[in-house]
């Protein structure tokens, strides 16, 4: 009990010292009078996909970093495109990647038969990762509400802001850190990958030609590159076959994905990069050594980029479908 007291002080400190929350515009009872059913219908929604698809817990929490780090966390990527703008959905990061908005929809639809016109599409995606990633073993952390959604996307701006498996460790840090997040988020948020799976073409050159040697990597564990190179052969075909980023525990939310880091055995060259950085590979130690630790910054970090550039008061609006914007 001392432990989840101390949890939620911790989060409590963080989110009034943030800068980028608006405190009389975002509050923890929001919606207490207004749809007071919203948690629970929200949990009942990500509960039943799971049971269905225990992979979808990843994809939709997936949704919730892949909408805050473009323009900020207004529901954009759920929105289709039109005849004004190309939106999010067919961005390289997320075309043929991005899964789970039916299950947006599904809640969505549900939380505007109790309260029509009154929980935001963003708020939906904020509070449906914390339930992804609680139903999958992980932490449960305090959610401010009243955000509102935007009403445009920009795939060219996905293309742009949003992290590669591809880059440099200072490219994806330049890119948290032009957020307001900081390098302790990067460590942090890359445990999202303790659950979930990647394609084999956002490694393979690990496998096969490693900086175009046209061998492998060396640092990559032998027992791993041989099973790797099994599930994803050298050639296209193997491309979109599917392997876990935790071959251990991959539908359950744990610290197991810095134990494979430690142990050079990361699926992605940007995770294996954080043990080949002194100021990251000291987290990364501490963090497959103590659970609970990662839990609690986890839980902070979330918090911290729920907050990006959100939409409140008389901007955006509630959207009553998160794929379309309202009609006027």
């Amino acid at each position: 009990m001392d432990h989840k007291l101390s949890f939620l002080n911790t989060l409590l400190c963080l989110l009034f010292l943030s800068p980028n929350l608006v405190f009389s515009q975002l509050d923890f009872k929001f919606y207490d009078s207004t749809c007071p059913n919203l948690t629970k219908i929200v949990q009942s929604g990500v509960w039943s996909a799971i049971a269905n698809d225990t992979r979808i817990a990843a994809s939709l929490l997936r949704l919730h970093f892949h909408d805050c780090f473009v323009n900020g966390c207004d529901a954009s990527l759920l929105l289709d495109d039109t005849s004004g703008f190309k939106g999010e959905k067919n961005a390289a990061p997320n075309k043929n990647s991005a899964r789970g908005f039916e299950v947006i929809d599904t809640i969505k639809s549900k939380v505007e038969e109790a309260c029509p016109s009154t929980v935001s599409c963003t708020d939906i995606i904020t509070l449906v990762s914390r339930a992804a990633v609680y139903f999958s073993g992980g932490p449960y952390w305090p959610v401010p509400l009243g955000r509102r959604d935007g009403t445009t996307a920009s795939e060219d701006a996905a293309n742009k802001q949003l992290p590669s498996p591809f880059e440099p460790l200072e490219n994806i840090t330049a890119k948290f850190t032009a957020k307001g997040l900081d390098l302790k988020d990067v460590v942090v948020l890359s445990g999202a990958h303790t659950i979930g799976f990647a394609q084999c073409f956002t490694f393979k050159t690990r496998l096969f030609n490693f900086d175009d040697s046209g061998k492998p990597d060396p640092t990559l564990d032998t027992s791993r590159l041989q099973n790797l190179q099994s599930v994803c052969p050298n050639q296209a075909d193997s491309d979109t076959n599917l392997v876990p980023f935790d071959p251990v525990t991959s539908a359950k939310f744990d610290n197991i994905y810095y134990k494979t880091l430690v142990n050079n055995s990361g699926l992605l060259q940007s995770d294996q990069v954080l043990m080949g950085d002194n100021r990251t590979a000291s987290m990364v130690l501490s963090y497959s050594k103590f659970p609970f630790l990662f839990n609690n910054d986890f839980g902070a970090s979330m918090v911290k980029m729920a907050n990006l550039g959100v939409l409140t008061g008389s901007n955006g609006e509630i959207r009553k479908n998160c794929r379309v914007v309202n009609k006027k």
